[in-house]
């Protein structure tokens, strides 16, 4: 269950959520994507020992944890209490995100972000999206393997493949060993295309799997059979309406019925 799927709910209730509906894995988000207050699961050990009891409890395992924004000053040793944090917490994956817009720079930035993460066993899945530094998953792909790194990643979000251009090709082609996990959802068609538009819908109308106009189907026939998939649907209307552990049970049945489990 990814992070926004939660739908505002608060780390102890997510992990709830995920083990209600049957979810394996579940991610957090202790740094900020765009300025969003966040649970202080950073920095308050008591709120962590609470999300720690209640995956033990449950059963439910961290999968990710987001996320590393690559900006123009970027010093990885800045990243080190967070990866102390999310240590503690058994993450495998940090999702990473690119605001440079210079690519040797980010590059260098990547490639000791992935050095730094390495070093703590876990990997660094670079996200693309169509607004930032990384606006495909060519792009994403020349950076990682750039990065000739282990812990370096490409992460599929469903909604950028399909906003950004990306060919299916292009995803068939990717190598198995450059993939850790896929984020799955559905998205209105036709669309706005401006970056405020997008931003909107990635972060707040999402849809449940198969309500929208992606081509999933064709996504999931190139899906390793033992990839992770983590579903990722925020939809605040929805969830205002239904609830967040409703519009959590519906995502996962829809992703289900997506991969024919």
């Amino acid at each position: 269950m990814g992070y926004l799927t939660a739908n505002g709910a608060d780390p102890v209730t997510s992990i709830g959520i995920a083990a209600a509906h049957g979810y394996d894995m579940i991610s957090f988000r202790l740094l900020p994507a765009g300025g969003e207050t966040l649970p202080p699961l950073l920095d308050d050990d008591a709120l962590l020992t609470e999300v720690k009891a209640a995956l033990r409890d449950t059963g439910v395992t961290v999968a990710d944890v987001e996320m590393i924004r690559i900006g123009p000053h970027c010093d990885v040793e800045d990243f080190r209490p967070f990866c102390d944090r999310i240590a503690e917490l058994g993450a495998r994956h940090v999702l990473v995100a690119v605001d440079d817009t210079d690519t040797a720079r980010c590059q260098d930035s990547y490639t000791a972000i992935c050095q730094l993460l390495g070093s703590y066993g876990l990997t660094a899945d670079l996200e693309f999206m169509p607004w930032t530094g990384c606006r495909d998953l060519a792009s994403a792909r020349r950076l990682v393997e750039g990065a000739d790194h282990q812990a370096a990643a490409v992460l599929v979000d469903a909604l950028h493949f399909d906003r950004c251009g990306a060919t299916l090709a292009e995803f068939a082609d990717l190598p198995r060993g450059l993939m850790n996990y896929l984020q799955i959802c559905d998205g209105p068609k036709p669309y706005d295309s401006s970056d405020k538009a997008l931003i909107s819908v990635a972060r707040t109308a999402r849809l449940i799997p198969g309500d929208g106009g992606i081509d999933l189907a064709a996504i999931a026939r190139l899906i390793p059979a033992d990839m992770t998939v983590s579903v990722e649907v925020p939809n605040q209307a929805l969830a205002a309406e239904v609830g967040p552990s409703e519009v959590a049970r519906r995502a996962l049945e829809a992703t289900k019925r997506l991969l024919g489990d």
